[in-house]
């Protein structure tokens, strides 16, 4: 069968299609991208895949058995319509099968919880597409912590409103691993699942990043408020506000689950002193929020 992943400029559906290399299966592999020609250098074919084009969609998915559907990026109202064309295109086209990256987070209360819904929303549609499906409700990326180490270092601490609660965080390469799973193995059909590591607070991950980098910083939190306009300021009204949401959602509980990465992936999740290990070594992968 020939394996899609969508979104393969991104830095997740890159990691996706470097797990399913890396597993030296014989199906054929192929990344839709909006603009192909930012994606050389893959080792797989890439084709074009504007999630706002269906017809061009649908052209690109002729011959794919399964698909890997990346999250958009847009305002969660036009994400809705986005992956409906998608879904739409994989149907018209003969895909057999869907995955879905979807997120895991507060479905209520937080400037996060839009997002949320629309994620909801895409599951239910592919629930009802007619074609086989899985889900991966993707856990925090912890790779955007390590990028803003030297903004941490500055300012001597780590500061937002997540308070002492615990996040399942995840990197982006064992999420790609399990994706790679969830896309090749039938048992997953008609699954849904958490995709994290083990649970943590800010303060365990701040000691993680004192590990790893031979810093000296602290944990302070702070009202959401205050944070939402810190994070508006530094980063602009949309993304300040979504990101506040996270942590605030965080804060409530929706971020603390058991996972089933083992379920998923065949293996548990990397631990956090192994991942930090790779971390103090140089050899970590780079990455931001998608």
């Amino acid at each position: 069968m020939t394996v899609a992943v969508t979104a393969v400029t991104g830095q997740l559906g890159q990691e996706v299609v470097r797990a399913l290399l890396d597993l030296n299966t014989d199906q054929p592999i192929v990344g839709l991208a909006r603009t192909p020609a930012n994606a050389r250098g893959l080792g797989v074919e890439v084709r074009p895949g504007d999630y706002g084009d269906v017809q061009l969609l649908t052209a690109s998915l002729a011959g794919v058995s399964s698909l890997l559907l990346v999250s958009g990026n847009e305002d969660p109202r036009a994400r809705i319509r986005q992956h409906r064309n998608v879904l739409e295109a994989a149907k018209t086209a003969g895909v057999g099968k869907v995955v879905f990256t979807s997120v895991q987070g507060a479905e209520a209360g937080t400037a996060f919880s839009p997002v949320i819904a629309s994620c909801r929303q895409t599951e239910s549609d592919l629930r009802g597409s007619g074609m086989d499906w899985a889900i991966g409700r993707n856990g925090i990326y912890i790779e955007p912590d390590l990028e803003a180490i030297d903004d941490y270092v500055a300012a001597g601490e780590v500061t937002n409103c997540a308070g002492e609660a615990r996040c399942g965080y995840a990197t982006r390469a064992e999420l790609a691993y399990a994706y790679a799973h969830l896309l090749l193995d039938a048992k997953h059909d008609g699954r849904t699942y958490l995709l994290h590591g083990d649970p943590i607070t800010q303060a365990q991950l701040v000691e993680h990043l004192n590990d790893a980098f031979a810093t000296d910083l602290r944990y302070r939190p702070v009202p959401v408020d205050t944070y939402r306009d810190d994070r508006i300021a530094a980063l602009g009204e949309f993304m300040g506000t979504i990101i506040a949401g996270i942590y605030a959602g965080i804060r409530d509980g929706a971020h603390d689950h058991p996972s089933d990465y083992a379920a998923a992936a065949g293996r548990p999740h990397q631990s956090w002193d192994d991942y930090f290990a790779t971390v103090a070594t140089g050899t970590r992968p780079g990455g931001s929020r998608r």
